[in-house]
Formats: C-alpha cells, structure tokens, sequence
C-alpha cells in the first residue's frame, strides 16, 4: 500500500533535508516534483495542484526559511496537508437511535461490493454489534449464494428472499432485522459493469423506501481516477456519506485514496486490504499520512496485535518462557497468531522506517507455510518433545511436509537455538519483570 508513492517521495524529501540553506527557488523545485509524484500516483490533476498551492504558500513563510531545520519542518507541513486532504480525522462508527441501523452499499459490479459487506459485518460483530446481511442484488447471478456463504463462515445472518423484488427485499430484510433484535441491518444492491440509469434508479428507490442510517459507496481502488469518475456520478444521484476503498493492497497507486475526499467532499470509512473475510481497516487520514510519508502506523499494529493475542495464552506463554518450556506446539500457535494479522508486508509497512527497505527485498511468506506443514507433520508427542526428533522421524517429518530434511534440521536448529535464549532470558531477567508481549520469529 503505497510503496512506491512513498519510495518517491522520500527521495524529493532526502534531497530536501540535504540542502544547506532553505531558499524560495529550492521549495519551490521540490514542490514541482512533489506534484510529478502525486501525479504519476495517479491523483487527480486538480487536487495535485491545489494541494502544492497550499503546501507552498506555508513552506515559503518566515518559520521555514529561517528555521534551523527547514526540511524536517517542510516535512510537516506537507504531513499536516495530507491528514487534511485525506479527510482530517476518522469518522464514526454508524449508530441508530432504534435499532437497526440501517446501512445501504452500493457500487460498480467487480468492485468487492458484497465481499465488503460481509467484511463490515464481520467487523461490527467484532466490535459487540449483532449486524445482519440483506441480499438484495437480484440481477447478478449467485449474488446472493455469495453472501449466504460469506455469512455463514463468519458466523453472521443473512435475509434472503428468491422471490422478490430489490426493493422489497431490502424492506422485508429490516423488518427481519428489527424482529429479531438485530442492531445492524446491511443491505447489498446490485451493481452494474459501468454507471446506468437503470441500476440508479434502483438503488435510489431503495434508499428512499429503506431510509439508511448511512449509504456507503464502494470503489476498486485500482481503478484509479476512473475511481473518482464514478465517485462523483453516485454521488450526484444518492449523495452517499462515505466510500470505501478495497483493493488497497493490491497494485493501487494511491491517486484515488488521496483524490477522492477532495473531488466529493465526503469521507473514506474503510479500506480492504486483503481477500481474507477479516482484511478490512477503519480509515484514519493521520495514520494513512504517516504511513505514506513512510513514518509506518504503529497505532495500527498495536491494534492487530491486540486482536489476535489472546491475553490467557499471552499469559500461559509467558510462564512456559520463564520455565524454558517452549515446545513446536507454542510455537505453532504463535505463528498462526502472526498469520492472522495479515499478509507480512503489510504489517512491516506499520512499523517506522520498514518503507526504506531495498525495493528489491521480498519477504518469503511461504517460508512460514513451510515452517507450518514442518510442525503438522509432527506427532503430538513430538510437538511437545522436541528431543525426541531424530534421523528417522525427520525423514518422515520431511516426507509428510513435503519439505526436505535439510530444512527440518534447520527448523531443529533454530528451535534450539530460541530455547537457548529463552533459557538465558530466564536467568537474566529480574524478579518481576514480564515476557508479555513477547512474539516467537517466524
């Protein structure tokens, strides 16, 4: 998510922090290249420019051309603008005097639309809302097959209804909702290979028979300014209060991120960044800032870190490592734990300073893969008896993992190694100090 964006960047801002002495000419030739990147990123043309007039006109004030360290505050102000651009703060979660809030998604087909919505679901539950899926694309074949089963692998209701009409579908589904105390009611329109009438319409008469608490508009962010194109056509016709980007971590060169708030006025809400049910991120234009300008987003991480450490394991774990008792069967479920956070270059990303690794430098998750199958081959006896493990059992080991020996002696080694450390730290640490929080490598 915005590598190469911020890759660019950091070299306009490298060249900046190196210059002796701040001048009007030197601003303003890092400026005209700051537009070539945001430009090249595919923002649209428009906001590029307005967002350099305004970084200009406070980076050649008196502050910065005589302040003791220009570029760093230069660096700021340009921060400051993109929190800005990007919509200020993060908004509020969608909420209803009497339940159900109703939410209305709408979209272009193939943009992740229904996926979303199972996403959102998934994310209220999380958040203690009993959240309920209406199926009310009645155009596009297995629509609703699709969120049937989406909802049933995360464990979410959905209304379906073979038998009727969109709109009336949508209405029936919030009476479902309301009957059945559900707090959240998601409905799921149909969309369309490009902008018509016809599908306007539709989700219009929805929207006024179902009064939604929030209408949502959701975009592939790869489609770049043709993202903002048809931002701005629903907009005109539902006047919808929040987009959503999916397809962030794809190859989505951050034009429509950084455009869309300022071409339509209306905030982004959330962010996919991953085809599994749960890759889905709230929106905060600060942390998007940073970690566009490559100062990563620890507040995130903390936030995955959170979801997916279990706070009795966390605690189990940590007396195992005080008594240097580590076995492959903590080891696995910690590296599940990692997985789960999502795809590995996403979550080095948040951590400061990862964006100016070698663009080159890739980061084999299937070495976790293998690790994973390594320790499945295993007996639980041998899990939890590592020692046990000699030449003949790596072989099977090898043979059932469809690994080589060689990467099974390696795995050993390394486990040793770590119980070694973990032996020493036992030692070393003063009485009362916590391992908590402590993550195995992968």
């Amino acid at each position: 998510m915005f590598e190469d964006l911020s890759s660019k960047l950091e070299l306009v801002f490298k060249k900046l922090r190196g210059q002796g002495r701040i001048t009007e000419e030197n601003i303003a030739e890092s400026l005209r290249e700051i537009r070539r990147v945001l430009l090249n990123a595919d923002v649209n043309y428009k906001v590029a420019k307005d967002f350099i007039e305004v970084v200009r006109a406070r980076a050649v004030g008196r502050d910065v051309l005589q302040s003791i360290t220009p570029g760093q505050l230069i660096i700021k102000i340009i921060h400051d603008e993109l929190v800005s651009l990007l919509g200020g703060t993060a908004t509020e979660l969608v909420s209803a005097p009497l339940p159900p809030a109703i939410v209305l998604v709408a979209g272009l087909q193939g943009s992740g639309k229904t996926t979303f919505c199972a996403k959102y679901a998934l994310f209220l539950k999380g958040q203690g809302r009993h959240p309920l899926l209406i199926a009310a694309d009645v155009y596009r074949p297995a629509a609703m097959d699709q969120l049937a089963k989406l909802g049933a692998d995360s464990g979410i209701p959905v209304f379906v209804d073979r038998s009727a009409k969109a709109v009336e579908i949508a209405v029936r589904g919030i009476e479902h909702a309301r009957k059945n105390a559900r707090d959240v009611a998601i409905v799921d329109t149909a969309g369309r290979l490009h902008v018509d009438d016809e599908m306007m319409a539709e989700v219009e008469a929805i929207k006024a028979a179902t009064r939604p608490h929030e209408t949502l508009f959701v975009v592939d962010a790869m489609t770049g300014q043709d993202a903002v194109n048809t931002a701005r056509a629903f907009h005109d016709r539902l006047d919808f209060d929040g987009a959503v980007l999916t397809k962030m971590d794809g190859d989505a060169r951050g034009g429509a991120a950084l455009s869309l708030r300022a071409t339509v006025g209306k905030p982004i809400k959330f962010i996919g960044v991953g085809e599994k049910i749960d890759a889905l991120e709230r929106f905060h234009p600060e942390r998007m800032a940073s970690r566009i300008l490559g100062k990563g987003d620890v507040v995130t991480l903390v936030e995955k870190v959170q979801q997916q450490f279990d706070e009795e394991k966390a605690g189990k774990l940590e007396a195992k490592l005080r008594k240097s008792a580590l076995t492959f069967e903590d080891f696995l479920d910690q590296l599940q734990q990692v997985k789960k956070m999502g795809p590995l270059n996403q979550v080095l990303g948040m951590i400061p300073g990862m964006s100016k690794m070698p663009k080159n430098a890739s980061i084999d998750e299937k070495s976790l893969d293998r690790t994973e199958a390594i320790i499945r081959s295993m007996t639980p006896k041998e899990r939890n008896h590592p020692q046990i493990i000699n030449g003949s059992r790596r072989r099977r080991i090898a043979l059932g993992s469809g690994t080589s020996v060689q990467e099974v002696n390696r795995l050993m080694k390394q486990f040793e190694q770590m119980q070694r450390m973990m032996k020493t730290l036992s030692k070393n640490v003063s009485k009362g100090r916590s391992f908590r929080g402590f993550n195995l490598p992968a």
